[in-house]
């Protein structure tokens, strides 16, 4: 036959290489999980018929974007939050960071009465702390690294998506509020 070869139940798990600042973590932690509620609501909102009809959902730019962020905001609290420096972090931080980067170049093609608005700043920053992210990791500056990681959380998801759900007429107020 064959052997399966498992862990021994209660073996001490090698600890993390390197992890966020207690106040990183609870930042993340508190913010992840409040935009992420926000997030389930909204969409069982839609879902459930309780929100006014969306025709801007038909808008591609903006289907592609409210897709691609809506899995991003609890998956990158999960990778900030979890174990780091092995297999499955890794592979998570880069599923994380494509749909990081499909929310900002989508982004670039919603445009509110036919230019730019303010909050498109945050289109470079994500770009730009995308590449950053990954660089540091290459050249092994895992303390920068972390910090541009949750740089990048919260400034390509975080400010943005408050922004979403608290300015008025914006599409996720829309639906969370009606």
């Amino acid at each position: 036959m064959f052997a399966l070869a498992l862990p021994a139940p209660f073996t001490a798990r090698k600890p993390s290489t390197f992890d966020i600042g207690p106040v990183s973590r609870a930042l993340v932690t508190i913010v992840g999980t409040v935009m992420t509620l926000l997030c389930v609501i909204a969409i069982g909102r839609a879902l459930g018929g309780l929100t006014p009809e969306l025709p801007r959902l038909r808008n591609l730019a903006i289907a592609i974007h409210v897709v691609s962020v809506l899995p991003a905001i609890p998956l990158g609290a999960y990778v900030l939050l979890t174990r780091k420096g092995d297999a499955r972090h890794k592979q998570l931080g880069k599923i994380w960071l494509a749909l990081m980067l499909l929310t900002a170049f989508s982004a670039i093609f919603i445009k509110t009465s036919g230019s730019f608005g303010p909050i498109h700043v945050f289109v470079p920053l994500t770009i730009f702390s995308a590449w950053r992210s990954v660089a540091t990791a290459r050249r092994g500056d895992i303390a920068r690294h972390k910090r541009q990681l949750v740089f990048t959380y919260l400034t390509g998801l975080v400010f943005p998506g408050l922004a979403a759900f608290l300015l008025p007429g914006r599409l996720m107020n829309v639906i969370l509020f009606g």
